[in-house]
């Protein structure tokens, strides 16, 4: 077959295009052209990510088809546990997954715990491939259901809304649209408040106009099809096609067919990746360009640059292959040599990438300084935050904090032991905690690790690059930020000061770190929208009654609560950023500075012994040797030798700007050799993508992860120019800003690029919004294979902000490259 394909390029294939049925492959899923049919192959079912999986014509389409005991379920809602593995067979083309109510390792405990209810039962789930584009769907129970869960349990099977809306649907004689809001009317369905089913019946096609998108599901034995709209009961909920568990049901209590349609022939097409933002002079610039896995032609790119007549070719060349990755085949285009400043895309085979800059400085302006200017100001607590008419929160959370309860496992991680650690009593209010810090995420905790993090690469950003930037006013005072309203205050001390203020406020005030300063009811910890309608900004007073104001306190104990812990590894951590902040703020803030080295030694000498990471003791020693110059801390750190080359992974970048202040021959060849092997491994990680950074994603997109390996990589090639390669920390920054894999090649980094996350998990997300300067946590991979990007709002595993590394690993990482280009 031939296809004519735009600019006049004709591309031959050799497409067999006979009808061909659904088979199990090496991977361990159902697949043939144009779907894939995966079962309990990935590990997430909070967050949309298991069961029974449809990946059509490239794209998920629909997932965790699974037994539910709601027809919504949210977040904290029970899910089961796999018991073993999924069994393959092959013979009989048939995938099952044995799984039961509860699991033990989330009832009630956990980093997120789950009430399930008093339920117990084990299941199997089975898929087996019919001819075509067909497969079943099967649900065996070991025994029938309790007759007070009849019309509760269900086998939920879930469509991805945001490429829906719009689409119609038909279920027998019922018609309608995937309509782009929730609608009423809202009824109570077994304690769920929600909407009524948008249908039901024996059959339904989705999208029936849309041939990339037609599916058929049909229900042969189980309740009726419903269609639901899950998100009348969680924002972040899925369109829900289900169907109960019939009372006295067990073997095949459900069965349905679902048949995913796929057109004849079809070819995932190719994808150009590219940075959005640009390359610059001096810099490697590779195009990586993602094919499908059958098609390992290479027809020849073309390098365009932009002129006032319209796009010119500069260069026209065979990209070399690289092979293999994930589920696809993979080239690279290299232009490197190309150094005329300028606006440039790729074309390959009628796919035109994005424009982008090549140039000396195409890192000055619209890169690094979006997060300076917008992120971090936005992401302030105990402040109102104004750009111009805008209010991006008003002031938040003067009533900080509550001492929490004791022995208490709350939401998020937070967990609390037996005493208080302190001299505060559960529910008493704790002062001085209403200052400084950032949001955590997409939401508004305070985590320690996570406002250190932050300090100290603001603090890494000043002394190693010299950061000085206005454009924001800072008021402390006031509690004021004017964003675009320069107030001739460098913005990046400001922050700093910033994150100091409530490091140092809890441990003025505690005589301890916090561990972390979050809400108390998981209602206001989904909250989005003003950060300042999160509590009642006045200090709770258990002596008045409730609803009662007198005195700036309240009888509303909606205050958040501060949590203690003792975790001397976490100590350490903060001992780093600590004296290292405290360099930086001398001239500007001394008396801060002198607190932050003071509560930095104080810390050290309580946590020192008792921590067990190698790693972060030999930070905090070298940070404390930076600052101080004390011969008892090099002492220490010349004592770790052995332990440092065995964790060298975990130390050289940490220790490489202290090893000269060591004068210690010895200790330095002893590093250096370490690092030497270190670095081979660094390379083969390197090596395994076509991407030049290692991609291994667990649950969230590794753009964080990358990220940090990156600044971890520019520390070691600092201190070891001979042996740690730059080139790595470079490409994890294109790897952020559009190099990566999948078709969605937008920059992780909101704003930055021509293309770039618009929508993103902020706590602004309920408004399909974004955030200058944050940056997302990026491409997921759907297990086994499957890289993914969606744009939606709600998926914390791809497009999530966090504080502590997410936007300020980024910021650093341009800034790095910047240096490399600029020679500074």
């Amino acid at each position: 077959m031939k296809t004519l394909l735009t600019g006049g390029l004709i591309w031959a294939l050799s497409l067999v295009a006979l009808a061909e049925d659904l088979e199990l492959n090496e991977q361990g899923y159902f697949a043939k052209p144009g779907l894939n049919v995966t079962s309990f192959a990935d590990i997430y079912p909070d967050g949309h990510q298991t069961g029974v999986t449809v990946i059509q014509h490239g794209v998920r389409r629909a997932a965790n088809g699974d037994l539910r005991l709601e027809i919504s379920p949210g977040q904290w809602s029970p899910v089961p546990k796999g018991v073993g593995d999924a069994r393959v067979d092959v013979k009989n083309q048939r995938i099952s997954q044995t799984l039961a109510y509860p699991d033990e390792s989330k009832n009630r405990k956990g980093f997120n715990p789950i009430e399930y209810p008093d339920l117990e039962f084990t299941y199997q789930v089975h898929v087996e491939a019919l001819t075509g584009d067909s497969f079943k769907v099967s649900v065996d129970l070991d025994k029938p259901l309790p007759e007070q869960w009849i019309g509760k349990v269900g086998f939920n099977f879930e469509l991805f809304p945001g490429e829906l809306f719009g689409a119609s649907y038909l279920m027998d004689e019922q018609a309608g649209h995937f309509t782009t809001q929730p609608n009423g009317p809202i009824h109570n369905h077994h304690g769920e408040w929600l909407g009524e089913p948008l249908a039901r019946g024996r059959k339904l096609v989705v999208a029936p106009e849309r041939d990339m998108q037609r599916m058929l599901i049909e229900v042969r034995k189980g309740g009726e099809l419903e269609l639901w709209d899950g998100r009348t009961n969680h924002n972040n909920g899925w369109y829900i096609v289900r169907s109960t568990v019939p009372q006295g049901a067990s073997k095949n209590a459900i069965e349905w067919v679902v048949t995913p349609h796929t057109v004849a022939g079809w070819q995932y097409q190719p994808v150009v990746q590219i940075s959005q933002l640009g390359y610059g002079v001096k810099q490697q610039k590779i195009a990586v360009i993602e094919q499908d896995s059958r098609d390992t032609k290479a027809s020849p790119a073309t390098l365009l640059r932009m002129t006032s007549a319209g796009a010119k070719e500069v260069r026209q060349a065979t990209p070399k292959p690289w092979g293999s990755f994930l589920r696809y085949h993979y080239l690279q285009f290299d232009f490197s040599d190309v150094t005329e400043p300028g606006m440039y895309q790729v074309a390959y085979r009628g796919v035109t990438s994005s424009p982008f800059k090549i140039g000396p400085d195409v890192y000055s302006r619209h890169a690094w300084q979006p997060t300076l200017e917008y992120y971090l100001p936005v992401q302030m607590c105990h402040m109102r935050v104004n750009e111009k008419y805008r209010v991006w929160h008003d002031k938040c959370h003067h009533d900080d904090a509550l001492m929490s309860p004791v022995n208490y496992n709350h939401i998020d991680g937070y967990i609390s032991g037996a005493s208080t650690l302190t001299d505060y009593q559960p529910g008493q209010p704790v002062p001085g905690l209403n200052k400084g810090g950032w949001h955590d995420a997409g939401d508004y905790d305070l985590r320690v690790e996570s406002q250190i993090g932050t300090t100290w690469l603001l603090a890494m950003m000043v002394e190693e690059f010299d950061l000085d930037y206005d454009t924001t006013m800072i008021d402390q005072a006031k509690q004021l930020v004017e964003i675009h309203q320069a107030d001739g205050k460098n913005d990046a001390l400001q922050q700093i000061e910033h994150g100091l203020l409530t490091v140092l406020g809890g441990y003025r005030n505690l005589g301890r770190l916090y561990r972390g300063i979050i809400v108390p009811t998981v209602r206001q910890y989904v909250m989005l929208g003003d950060a300042g309608a999160q509590t009642d900004n006045l200090i709770y007073d258990a002596s008045l009654a409730e609803g009662e104001v007198k005195d700036g306190r309240s009888g509303v104990a909606d205050d958040r609560w501060v949590f203690t812990e003792e975790n001397p590894n976490r100590e350490l951590d903060v001992v780093a950023g600590l004296a290292a902040a405290s360099r930086v703020m001398r001239s500007y803030n001394p008396e801060l500075a002198q607190e932050s080295i003071d509560a930095a030694e104080a810390l050290f000498a309580k946590a020192f012994v008792s921590a067990d990471r190698i790693g972060v003791k030999a930070f905090a020693l070298a940070e404390l040797i930076l600052t101080t110059d004390k011969q008892s801390y090099k002492d220490k750190l010349l004592a770790m030798q052995g332990d440092i080359v065995d964790k060298i992974d975990d130390t050289a970048w940490a220790i490489g700007r202290a090893v000269p202040q060591l004068n210690n021959v010895a200790f330095s060849k002893a590093i250096e050799a370490a690092v030497v092997e270190q670095q081979k491994n660094v390379q083969a990680q390197a090596a395994e993508t076509p991407y030049g950074v290692p991609y291994r994603p667990h649950i969230w997109g590794a753009g964080w992860g990358i990220q940090e390996f990156g600044v971890k990589q520019y520390f070691v090639h600092k201190a070891w120019p001979e042996i740690a390669s730059a080139d790595i920390y470079a490409n994890a920054l294109n790897f952020v800003l559009g190099v990566h894999p999948g078709q969605n090649t937008e920059s992780f980094a909101s704003g930055v690029g021509s293309d770039s996350a618009l929508v993103a998990y902020g706590v602004n997300r309920a408004d399909w919004s974004y955030i200058p300067g944050g940056v997302i946590s990026g491409t997921a991979l759907i297990r086994p294979d499957l890289p993914e990007l969606k744009e939606w709002p709600f998926f914390w595993q791809q497009s999530e902000y966090v504080m502590g590394g997410g936007a300020t690993n980024y910021m650093f990482l341009v800034l790095a490259v910047e240096a490399l280009e600029t020679g500074d």
